[in-house]
C-alpha cells in the first residue's frame, strides 16, 4: 500500500512538472514563472554571447560574460533533463521509455539538447571546438516552443501549410529562371571574362544576386550584350520574387480575415454547467458512465481527475474524489473553472461541411459535444459538422480526445 501511495505521489509530482514546463500553460504561478525564466535566461544567453564578439567588451568583463553564460548553460542542462523526466505525463497511455524516447528524437528534443551540449563537448574534443561553436546558434530555436501555445505564432505555420503548393510552384519557377539567367549569363561573358565566369555556378552566383536584387557587386556583365541581359534579367528577378512574396501576403490576409469574421456567422453564448465532486460511498462510484442512468436531457460533459480533465466516454469509470461537471437543456455561463462556449452553426458559417481535424481553430480549444438533431454527440476527427448543429467548445486547458464517438 505504501509503494502505491508512492507511485501515485510521484505521477501527480511528474503531471505538476509537466504542466510547468509547458510553455503557454499559465494555469499556475509556477508555470507563469517558469515561462517567464525559461525566455529571460535564453535572451540573456543571447545577448551574452553578442557581447562577446566586441573585443573591449571581451577584455573588460570576460569573467562576468563566462560566469552569466555558464549559468543559463546549466539551466538549459537542468531543463533538459526535467522535460526527459516528465515526458510519460505527456503520453499517459503509453509507456515511459517509449515517452521519454519519443521526446529526445523529436525537434524539439534535439533543439533543447543543442542547446546546451556545445558547450561540454570542447572539453573532451577539443579539435571540435569551431563546429561547437556553430552549434550554439541553435539555442535561440528554442523561441520557437512559443509557436505551439500562442494563437498570434500558429498563423505563421498556417499561411505556409495553406499556401504550400503555391509557393512550391512559385519558388520551382524561381529556379527555373535562376539557372536558365545563369546559364545566359556564362554563355555571354564567360570569353570577355573567364577569370570571373568561370563555368555555370560562377552565373548562378550572379544570377541570385540580379534576381534577388542583392547586387553584391562582386561578378558583373562588361560586355553590352552581358549587361543588356542583365537589365533584363533584373526586371524579370523583381517580377519572380514578388510571386512568393504575394502568396505569402494574400495568406495573411486571409487568415485574420477568417479569424475576424468568425464572430459574425455564428451565435455565441455561455453554457451554465453543475459542478458534483464524488465523495467516498457516492452510488457513482466504481460505475462506468454509460450504466449511470442518466435522465434523457441531462449528459456529462467533462470530467475532472485531479490535474486532468477528460471528456468523458461511455466506458469511463468514476471514481471517488473526481468531479463531474453536468450540463443540462439551459446553457449559461457560470463557470470558473471550465470555460465552454456554445456555436450555434448557420448556413455561411465556415466550418459548415468541414471535418473536425480541419477546423481552424486554437490547439487550447476542443469541441467536446455537438448537438444534433436533439442528441449529444462526443465527436471524432473524422465528423463533418453541418447546419444546425450546436457546437459546444473548451477553452484554456487540455482535454483528452475519445478513441470513438458516442451517442448520449
Amino acid at each position: 500500500m505504501e509503494t502505491k501511495n508512492k507511485t501515485n505521489n510521484w505521477i501527480q509530482t511528474r503531471n505538476n512538472l509537466y504542466k510547468t514546463l509547458q510553455m503557454g500553460q499559465n494555469d499556475t504561478a509556477w508555470s507563469w514563472g517558469y515561462d517567464i525564466l525559461s525566455v529571460v535566461t535564453l535572451v540573456v544567453n543571447i545577448v551574452i554571447s553578442f557581447m562577446y564578439t566586441f573585443r573591449d567588451l571581451r577584455a573588460e568583463h570576460a569573467l562576468i560574460f563566462t560566469v552569466i553564460e555558464w549559468i543559463t548553460v546549466l539551466f538549459f542542462a537542468l531543463d533538459y533533463v526535467l522535460r526527459i523526466l516528465a515526458a510519460p505525463s505527456g503520453h499517459p497511455a503509453r509507456a515511459a521509455v517509449w515517452s521519454r524516447r519519443r521526446y529526445i528524437i523529436s525537434l524539439t528534443g534535439i533543439i533543447d539538447l543543442l542547446s546546451f551540449l556545445p558547450y561540454f563537448l570542447p572539453v573532451v574534443f577539443p579539435a571540435g571546438a569551431v563546429l561547437f561553436r556553430l552549434l550554439r546558434i541553435v539555442r535561440i530555436f528554442r523561441l520557437f516552443r512559443i509557436n505551439a501555445y500562442y494563437d498570434s505564432f500558429q498563423a505563421i505555420g498556417e499561411v505556409f501549410r495553406s499556401k504550400k503548393q503555391q509557393l512550391v510552384s512559385s519558388f520551382f519557377i524561381l529556379g527555373i529562371v535562376m539557372l536558365a539567367a545563369s546559364l545566359c549569363m556564362y554563355g555571354l561573358e564567360h570569353d570577355a571574362q573567364p577569370d570571373v565566369f568561370t563555368n555555370a555556378f560562377s552565373g548562378i552566383w550572379w544570377a541570385v544576386s540580379a534576381l534577388l536584387t542583392v547586387g553584391y557587386g562582386d561578378i558583373y556583365p562588361i560586355t553590352v550584350a552581358g549587361q543588356i541581359a542583365g537589365i533584363v534579367i533584373a526586371f524579370v528577378g523583381v517580377m519572380m520574387v514578388a510571386i512568393p512574396t504575394g502568396i505569402i501576403s494574400a495568406g495573411f490576409v486571409e487568415q485574420y480575415t477568417r479569424l475576424k469574421k468568425m464572430g459574425d456567422y455564428a451565435i455565441e453564448e455561455d453554457i451554465h454547467f453543475i459542478k458534483i465532486r464524488m465523495e467516498k460511498g457516492d452510488g457513482w462510484n466504481d460505475r462506468m458512465i454509460k450504466d449511470l442512468g442518466l435522465p434523457s436531457g441531462i449528459i456529462i460533459a467533462a470530467l475532472q481527475r485531479g490535474q486532468e480533465t477528460l471528456i468523458p466516454r461511455g466506458d469511463v469509470v468514476v471514481r471517488a474524489g473526481d468531479t463531474l461537471i453536468i450540463a443540462a437543456e439551459s446553457l449559461k455561463n457560470d463557470s470558473q473553472t471550465v470555460n465552454m462556449k456554445e456555436v450555434l452553426l448557420k448556413k455561411d458559417h465556415p466550418w459548415n461541411g468541414v471535418a473536425i481535424r480541419d477546423l481552424d481553430i486554437s490547439r487550447q480549444t476542443f469541441i467536446v459535444m455537438v448537438k444534433r438533431n436533439e442528441n449529444m454527440i462526443i465527436p471524432k476527427g473524422d465528423m463533418v459538422l453541418i447546419e444546425g448543429d450546436t457546437i459546444i467548445l473548451y477553452s484554456k486547458g487540455k482535454a483528452k480526445q475519445p478513441d470513438n464517438p458516442a451517442v448520449f
